[in-house]
């Protein structure tokens, strides 16, 4: 993949916030923090270091040379930093900024350019698409051809991460939440707004404290249906009206990872148009990285004065269910008698870093009976999974994971709880590679209260 280097110089002077780069005083404080520099150990493997190469290619100091593509792309994005910065330094903005201009000046190769588009353009905002996809994993995993596949040794084309991936992959659904909520013929009515749109509403159990938005996701409603669907239930059973918009789309935080801010932009508006026309309170989320990525919409869309105050609405509007359910919801009817069980929590990176929610997660799981939540040292830090970066970056994805299943095994916990789908994807292949399936599994949040509650 070629760089052109000049055009890339001067993309970056012209997109660089020079505010954020001449805000960091390079303490340091973000060296702790950050899971590469505490890999490599090397200054530029931290954002103190990245952001002066940032700096030195604005300032023309240094070419963006493959060495410089190498380190924007080696970071995880979890933006531990952010907290730990005394100067409140947005690097997260810096990074897709970076980003952004090399992906809009590197010449990638058909094929990359083909799977690029496949997934961002043509699958993720699509819905229909997605459950397309999740019907074909859903015959591939019970049909048989996955253990065929297994046994002709065909899976040994791929690298060992992929493989290892493969295996713990959850099982698919072609339906999504509301084929899935209508199947169980439970209480629900459609509504049509005056532009069109179609909105499933599901009536709370008890009086009604507000309506609730659900975002569905895109991956999260086709290889976690279930964690949606038990969404709606911990919502309704708190006094929640749940209203499901659905020309919603996906949220964009892949695209704008990827350096696609312009398609993250288009996503962006179409879900703000979805849920103001739903008319809902307030709109939550189940997935940390989902959630941060909705939550700066007013970042992303704040020079586009045609929606800019739509954008800031909006992003105030979201809330992570954890928030809702201990702030605003009445207390979940939790079964008395439960079996006594240690578990403990790892943070999702953009939860607790960008959406700041470290402590109601927490509430939640020393509510139920029975729960003992060991603490784990490094919850905060992240698992590897950031997006798609256990594909892209597997060495350093694995690295960081088997430094965290260390920790994870000293807590003794039976259950590691995490709430966001990528984190638990991360934490079922960490369980799965440090062989400890039979003594340990990992849920997300969600699954483990909709377990707990009454009947």
């Amino acid at each position: 993949m070629a760089i052109e280097q000049s055009r890339l110089a001067e993309k970056l002077k012209l997109t660089l916030d020079s505010d954020q780069l001449t805000n960091c005083m390079r303490c340091g404080f973000c060296q702790t923090a950050c899971p590469t520099f505490n890999e490599t150990g090397l200054e530029a493997a931290s954002p103190r270091g990245r952001i002066a190469l940032m700096k030195a290619v604005a300032d023309g100091v240094m070419a963006p040379d493959q060495q410089f593509k190498e380190q924007m792309d080696l970071c995880l994005g979890c933006r531990a930093c952010e907290p730990a910065c005394p100067s409140d330094v947005k690097y997260g903005q810096l990074i897709e900024q970076a980003r952004e201009s090399i992906t809009s000046e590197t010449e990638f190769p058909w094929h990359v350019k083909a799977i690029r588009s496949l997934f961002m353009e043509r699958l993720f905002p699509h819905h229909g698409r997605m459950r397309m996809v999740g019907g074909l994993l859903k015959l591939y995993q019970r049909s048989g051809m996955q253990q065929l596949t297994h046994k002709s040794g065909v899976m040994r084309m791929f690298p060992e991460h992929m493989r290892q991936m493969e295996a713990i992959l959850p099982q698919a659904s072609s339906d999504g939440v509301v084929r899935a909520w209508e199947k169980l013929g439970l209480p629900a009515a459609w509504e049509t707004t005056p532009s069109g749109q179609r909105v499933l509403v599901i009536p709370p159990v008890g009086d009604k404290l507000a309506r609730i938005g659900l975002f569905r996701g895109c991956i999260m409603d086709v290889l976690f249906t279930s964690t949606n669907v038990n969404t709606i239930q911990l919502l309704r059973r708190a006094g929640f009206e749940v209203a499901i918009p659905t020309s919603q789309t996906c949220c964009g935080a892949l695209h704008a990872h990827a350096g696609e801010t312009d398609a993250a932009r288009r996503l962006a508006r179409v879900n703000i148009d979805a849920f103001a026309d739903a008319g809902v309170d307030s709109i939550a989320s189940n997935a940390g990285g989902c959630g941060a990525s909705l939550k700066e919409y007013d970042h992303l869309l704040h020079a586009d004065a045609s929606c800019s105050d739509a954008a800031h609405g909006f992003a105030r509007s979201v809330k992570d269910i954890s928030e809702l359910l201990t702030e605003q919801g009445r207390p979940l009817p939790i079964k008395r008698e439960q079996p006594a069980t240690t578990v403990t929590y790892q943070d999702s990176c953009h939860l607790r870093n960008v959406m700041r929610v470290q402590s109601a997660p927490r509430t939640l799981l020393k509510s139920v009976p029975g729960v003992r939540l060991n603490e784990l040292q490094g919850a905060e830090r992240c698992c590897g999974s950031a997006g798609i970066y256990n594909l892209t970056q597997p060495q350093m994805s694995t690295q960081v994971l088997d430094h965290k299943m260390e920790l994870v095994e000293e807590t003794n916990a039976q259950v590691i709880i995490t709430a966001n789908p990528g984190c638990l994807l991360q934490m079922q292949w960490g369980v799965y590679r440090s062989g400890q399936s039979d003594r340990m599994k990992a849920m997300h949040l969600v699954d483990f209260l909709a377990e707990s509650l009454e009947n």
